[in-house]
């Protein structure tokens, strides 16, 4: 039960500093309490949940003296909300807590009343403990899509937005999604990745590893694909980590999404149109814009459209070291891949091959093995097949 309201009679009144401060301090027992409420209404039955610490009925007099603003007396019970949650969580990411403190997860997916799946390096385990129901699992999606600063409802029912700290959440709502709210969050691993750390968790061999290195150094293109959750962007944030500090990144992504341990990374992220269907700004200006900002390497977080042309354009023009992800299902795929964003892009095929076998100068496919485990299972070089089509020839690995 929270604290009654306490009036105060004019004719006792406190002094006026003594009221300012009590009125913070109760500000903030109030905002605190509200939060709490947020918490408890989009909280999934068997989430997390936090022991209450029960209010004292105020009891003071009106001329008993005043603790200092947001310093608690000692006598104060403790707020209702956790220090840490306050501060280190927003309320909208509780129900999900004891998974996100797991630094093992990698991805979590909420399947409207189904439950509950977690990824951690091994494929997606369902915990048998979450009981939510669909209405949980909806006010949960608004929740977090509000966190990021958009909004999700029956008329734009399919959001995706990043958070604080690099974390990606996808949502869906009925009837898009036919068996109840899905939402999909994407979480980075604890600490920025890099190429040390991906050998030692068995992603590449040793050898494979120096070859990695090599092409950093040497400042030669290249286009990271694989499928999604592959590994994709955890290589591609490994391999920009290893260069030089005194070199400038620009990296453009749909949704930021790449940490990079490095000092000099400018990050761009495209924009969705307002409400009004304007406003919106796509990958494919962004990477114009960021020609203009004079970067060592410029790096295209997944190629999905007609940005392809303004990409390979740059990377055939003196931005060497740059590189780029692309969907694609293994190393004898992605021609047909490229040839499709191509035709988004006005390219006929050998036009494309032309441009790919110019800029590109290694394809790196990274999958998930029999284990769940990403893997880099393949590397090769863009070349032309006898019809002047896109071919890639695939290099044995160490």
């Amino acid at each position: 039960m929270s604290e009654p309201f306490v009036v105060t009679p004019r004719a006792a009144a406190a002094p006026m500093v003594g009221r300012q401060a009590a009125g913070r301090r109760d500000a903030a027992r109030d905002g605190a309490l509200k939060d709490r409420s947020t918490v408890a209404a989009a909280r999934p039955g068997m989430a997390p949940t936090e022991p209450a610490v029960a209010q004292q009925p105020n009891t003071a007099s009106p001329d008993s003296p005043r603790a200092p603003a947001f310093v608690p007396a000692a006598t104060e019970p403790k707020p209702e909300v956790p220090l840490r949650v306050a501060v280190d969580r927003p309320a909208a990411l509780e129900p999900l807590g004891r998974y996100l403190d797991d630094d093992l997860v990698t991805d979590l997916f909420v399947n409207g009343g189904a439950g509950l799946f977690v990824d951690r390096g091994h494929g997606p385990v369902r915990q048998q403990a979450w009981r939510a129901g669909e209405e949980e699992v909806r006010a949960l999606a608004v929740a977090l899509i509000a966190l990021g600063g958009r909004h999700i409802d029956d008329a734009t029912p399919c959001v995706d937005v990043r958070l604080d700290g690099g974390m990606r959440v996808h949502a869906v709502l009925p009837p898009v999604s036919a068996e109840g709210t899905a939402i999909s969050i994407r979480v980075p691993r604890l600490g920025a990745a890099d190429l040390d750390r991906l050998e030692r968790r068995g992603m590449f061999s040793t050898a494979t590893g120096a070859r990695l290195r090599e092409i950093v150094e040497r400042r030669e293109n290249v286009l990271i694909t694989g499928a999604a959750g592959a590994g994709k962007t955890t290589l591609l944030a490994a391999l920009l980590a290893s260069a030089p500090a005194q070199e400038r990144i620009v990296t453009i992504e749909d949704v930021a999404e790449l940490r990079i341990d490095h000092p000099h990374h400018v990050r761009l992220e495209a924009r969705q149109p307002n409400l009004e269907g304007v406003g919106a700004i796509g990958l494919a200006r962004l990477v114009r814009e960021a020609l203009r900002m004079r970067p060592d390497r410029l790096v295209v977080g997944e190629c999905r459209g007609d940005e392809v042309r303004e990409l390979l354009s740059a990377l055939n023009t003196g931005h060497d070291g740059g590189a780029g992800t692309v969907h694609a299902n293994g190393l004898d795929d992605v021609p047909a891949r490229l040839e499709a964003l191509g035709a988004l892009a006005g390219l006929d095929a050998v036009a494309l091959a032309r441009q790919v076998v110019s800029a590109i100068h290694w394809v790196i496919h990274v999958a998930r093995d029999g284990t769940g485990r990403r893997i880099v299972s393949g590397i090769g070089r863009p070349t032309m097949d006898d019809r002047d089509r896109l071919a890639v020839r695939v290099e044995e690995l160490s």
